[in-house]
This record gives structure tokens, sequence and C-alpha cells, in this order.
């Protein structure tokens, strides 16, 4: 027990060592005890809070070679600590600091994303990544594990471009709009109104979205809304990758059937904003909204 904490905390204190920067860290847990670090130093009243709220079950235990385990009521940042949990759900580790979109990240599953507020809308900044990635002949599968698709069947491109998902996979395998699907709690998939709103806002022009360097001519990237979007192609319905650099594709959570759902399309050739559906086997780009 004692050597498989050690080597927990050891990998904590590296993982925690190149993400200091951070000033909150999300977690996911599961029913049951967990093994957690903390990115900061501080008070378990001041630092720790949950989603969904009061899922801690009992004392915060620390390991010392000379005592053993002990209650926790400070945690130290690259340390780790045994928390228990009553149901599946999110830690949040980190000063109660306001959130501020356009400033303020969001840290989900090792990795963070940046906001940008347009309009009324808060949006992540980039493509969302989350899941084990699987080849483009699969079909991903209501398994608990969330699964991806990573452009070519190469994992590198999901760091800039994020995964492409089939749309159940995206939405957990429900059909209401504005479901949190795979998007970190207090966030989730938009709806095509909600997506109409974003193109309203940026007066119907989709260079204001696309980042700078993204498309040519007619179709060249501004970024004025700070949006961010990348064009990171597809995955079609046969299991292929196509028109990366070309099209971009986002689902929302809007079916049209039960066959097809609603998605935002921009290009590399003009500045229009299509809403248009697609087959939900296709492989789309999701961006998550605030609640």
């Amino acid at each position: 027990m004692k050597n498989i904490f050690y080597l927990f905390a050891m990998m904590l204190l590296f993982n925690c060592t190149v993400t200091a920067q951070l000033e909150t860290d999300t977690i996911q847990v599961i029913s049951g005890w967990n093994l957690i670090g903390s990115v900061t130093t501080g008070p378990v009243i001041d630092i720790i809070s949950t989603e969904p709220p009061g899922i801690i079950e009992g004392t915060i235990y620390g390991y010392n070679p000379e005592v053993g385990y002990y209650g926790a009521d400070t945690l130290d940042r690259s340390e780790g600590y045994w928390v228990k949990v009553s149901q599946n759900g999110v830690i949040i580790i980190g000063f109660n600091t306001p959130f501020v979109c356009g400033t303020s990240q969001i840290y989900y599953y090792s990795k963070a994303y940046n906001t940008v507020q347009i309009g009324s809308q808060c949006w992540f900044k980039e493509n969302l990544d989350v899941g084990n990635m699987i080849q483009g002949n699969q079909n991903s599968s209501n398994n608990g594990v969330i699964e991806k698709y990573c452009y070519g069947n190469d994992i590198s491109n999901c760091r800039p471009y994020g995964g492409l998902y089939q749309w159940d996979e995206a939405m957990q395998y429900v059909t209401t709009q504005g479901v949190q699907g795979i998007c970190p709690p207090g966030w989730h998939i938009p709806t095509l109104t909600e997506l109409q709103t974003l193109s309203s806002t940026v007066g119907g022009d989709g260079n204001a979205l696309k980042a700078v360097g993204q498309g040519s001519g007619g179709g060249t990237g501004t970024n004025t809304s700070g949006f961010s979007a990348l064009l990171a192609g597809y995955l079609d319905d046969n299991g292929d990758f196509t028109n990366l650099g070309s099209y971009s594709y986002s689902w929302t959570s809007t079916e049209l059937s039960s066959t097809y759902s609603y998605r935002m399309l921009l290009n590399d050739y003009d500045s229009n904003i299509y809403s248009t559906y697609a087959s939900k086997t296709f492989g789309f780009s999701v961006r998550c909204l605030k609640d």
C-alpha cells in the first residue's frame, strides 16, 4: 500500500511541477477512494469544492513516513492525498477566485482551455480534446469511456485541432438539447439556436470566427471575435478523414431526426457561417459553451 502510494505521489509531483502555473485543477473522480494531487497550498475548506456539491465523505488523508496516514486539513502543492467520494463527479482544487470569461482557464482532463466572451456568450477558445483515441474505421460505443478520433489516426493532430466525435458520443447517449455531454461541468454542447446567436453576434462573418492563418482570399480568418476556429477537417461516415485545412464542422446538440443532427460549418474560401445537418456517424469537432 505504501509503495503504491509513493509511486502515485511521485507521478503527481511530476504532473504538478509541469502545471504549477495553473491556479486551479479539475479532477474527475469515481465513487469510492481516489488519489488526488494539489496545484496549490491552502486549507481544505478554502481550496476544495466539488460538482455535484458535497460528495466528499469523511476525512481527506495524506501520508507521512514517520506517522503513517493522517487526516489532512491543509493540502500542500505536489503532495498526494486519498479522498473518498459518494458518487462520480469532479473535485475542483484552487482558491475560489471569481470566474472571468476571457481571463480564466478551464482545466479539464489534464488540459487547460482558454475562454472567450462573444456578446452574451462564453465559449471555449479551443476545440475539446478529451477521451481515448479510436481508429477512424471504428464506431464509438456507449461503454462509459469517452472515445475520440484524431485526424489521420494520428494522436498528435488532436493537440492543436481537438478531437473529432460522433454525435451520440459527444452527447453521451442522450438527446436533450443543451446537454453537458462530454463538456466539463458548468458547460454544454451548444444548441442550434445558440450557434445562430453566435453567428448573429459577429454579423454572420465567418472570418471573424476563424483563427488568423486559416483560409485564404474571401475566406481569410481575421479572428476579430477571438473564437480562434481552426479548419480541423472531419471524419466521414465511411471512416475516412478529409479536408484538414479546408473545412471546420462543429456539432450542435439539436437533432433534425433520429439519424441527423445540425452542425456549424466554416470553410477556407468564403466568409459565410453555415448551419447545415449531417449523419450522426460523422466525426466533427465540439466547442463547449458556458451554462
